[in-house]
């Protein structure tokens, strides 16, 4: 199960990784025709929603590897609700058939919050 969420981790971190990256070093009107979801955003938002993706990122492989464990729930918990935010953008930009996908990858980070949670002391 280790191997599982870890190559799960490592999946969320690419993604969130690159998609904030996205956000930090692009203008708004470089994102929108990719993620139109971000059209009612303010641009400091949109930079905002970036360093909390790459955060996340962050917090689920590097965390673990500087011995701060306990951290990786709380980066898994934090993409979650991204994912959940970004489901709610997208029904409100009426983009329907991105909602799927926003469900897939909540998914797959609760999976890594309750997996990694296990270990975790209270």
């Amino acid at each position: 199960m280790n191997i599982v969420l870890w190559i799960l981790q490592v999946l969320l971190a690419l993604l969130f990784g690159g998609v904030g990256a996205l956000k930090l070093a692009r203008s708004k009107e470089d994102l929108l025709p990719q993620m139109g979801a971000l059209k009612p955003y303010r641009p400091l938002t949109i930079k905002a929603i970036g360093l909390s993706e790459v955060a996340g990122a962050l917090g689920l492989v590097v965390a673990p590897l500087v011995g701060w464990d306990a951290l990786v729930p709380w980066a898994a918990l934090g993409v979650g609700s991204v994912m959940v935010a970004g489901a709610i953008a997208h029904a409100e930009q009426r983009e329907w058939s991105r909602i799927p996908i926003n469900a897939v990858i909540l998914v797959l980070a609760i999976t890594v919050m309750v997996g990694r949670s296990v270990d975790v002391p209270l």
